[in-house]
């Protein structure tokens, strides 16, 4: 007797995969072809809300740092905005790595579909987030200087083999959370998974380019000596790595993980 066929005689599933791998592709699929199949009006809004959401993390991240001046504190902070986008619905650009692409790879839609998620929900994060950080520099002024600080450690951070690495790890980060939170139908397994990944993206910091372009807009509504044109620069080269982070570490793994169930999924669909 073969391996596999062991494998499938101890398990509960006749798949050529654990029934719990199984059981996440699954729901990856479903969730990800249901978000490519999204009009316009309704990517572009989920986006907005989700740049006004995770606002909420990055205002709990000020909040704490102004007074505490503890980054890693305030990084636990931060878990309070992933907890609003799970909880909410809403999404982020980079949440669209794993579960999307997942949907186009067994056919369920369209490369097209993947584009317009990502153009749709990038853009609308931004405006969203700009809006809100304009908000909290209004309410709370006296964390100017602490907000110039930190933008001015991402705004002005160039491209050396260590941001570019910042920016990988951010983006493979974000889509494990991802993945972790897909892994599981417990609510509260997903908030932990939410205050984990916030813990590690903004308490170490990590590179993200929505979540720190919040805290460049706070940065700049401040008066910081740096204009837009410097967090452009640095938001093309963070974006560009976070999506190869999220791509090469871990959803091409996770596709080659359930390659099999992929080409069942397509088989079924011809």
């Amino acid at each position: 007797m073969s391996d596999e066929d062991r494998r499938r005689q101890l398990g509960s599933n006749d798949a050529p995969v654990e029934e719990e791998i199984e059981q996440s592709f699954d729901r990856i699929v479903a969730e990800g072809a249901q978000r490519l199949h999204r009009t316009w009006r309704s990517v572009l809004i989920t986006g907005f809300f989700g740049g006004l959401e995770v606002g909420l993390g990055v205002m709990a991240y000020l909040a704490v740092e102004h007074g505490t001046g503890n980054k890693l504190l305030a990084g636990l902070a931060f878990g309070i905005g992933f907890i609003a986008l799970l909880l909410a619905k809403s999404e982020l650009f980079t949440e669209g790595f794993l579960v999307p692409i997942t949907a186009v790879a067994a056919r369920e839609a369209r490369l097209g579909q993947l584009v317009k998620l990502w153009t749709g929900t990038l853009a609308a994060n931004l405006v969203g987030g700009w809006c809100f950080m304009w908000l909290v520099m209004q309410a709370f002024p006296e964390w100017g200087p602490a907000v110039i600080e930190s933008a001015r450690h991402f705004a002005l951070a160039p491209p050396t083999l260590q941001s570019l690495c910042l920016a990988a790890l951010g983006g493979s980060t974000i889509t494990l959370m991802t993945r972790m939170q897909q892994g599981t139908e417990s609510v509260p397994a997903k908030i932990v998974a939410a205050v984990a990944g916030g813990f590690l993206l903004s308490g170490l910091p990590l590179f993200h380019s929505v979540l720190d372009s919040l805290l460049i807009f706070g940065g700049l509504l401040a008066g910081a000596p740096f204009g837009y044109a410097q967090w452009l620069g640095w938001f093309a080269y963070t974006a560009v790595f976070n999506v190869l982070g999220g791509l090469l570490l871990v959803t091409a793994l996770r596709l080659l993980r359930s390659k099999e169930l992929l080409h069942e999924r397509r088989a079924g669909s011809s």
